[in-house]
């Protein structure tokens, strides 16, 4: 599977604010929310959904794949998204080890599993 996603009974600013202590436990740092209905709205489109993205990144992993292979970058930053589907509260990602794959090199996987697993943790957390 492509995905890592968990439904939970928080609201979309709950799973948020829990997911950022949890990610901070595991070094990672929310670089940047992005809130996608307000963008699309603020640009005159109609999307009443729910839908963040938060991209998130833990400094020494990040440097760690670069040096191992500099086209790993182009996955960086990780990316999580919480979202409202059938009334219900979301979270999920794209799993690092999918995208990895497409490199090609077994020791970029490796490290992928491990941010992947840490993550996960992370999320599971998190609902």
């Amino acid at each position: 599977m492509f995905d890592f996603t968990v439904e939970t009974d928080k609201n979309i600013e709950e799973a948020i604010q829990s997911l950022e202590e949890n990610l901070k436990l595991e070094k990672f740092g929310v670089l940047w929310k992005f809130d996608i209905k307000e963008k699309l709205q603020g640009n005159g489109l109609d999307f009443d959904k729910e839908f963040k993205v938060l991209e998130v990144c833990n400094p020494q992993e990040a440097q760690r794949v670069l040096n191992e292979n500099e086209m790993a970058g182009y996955f960086l930053p990780c990316k999580i998204v919480v979202f409202e589907k059938d009334k219900k509260t979301k979270i999920g990602m794209p799993k690092p080890t999918a995208l990895i794959n497409l490199l090609n090199d077994e020791k970029m996987k490796q490290l992928a599993q491990h941010i992947e697993d840490r993550l996960i943790g992370c999320i599971k957390s998190s609902s």
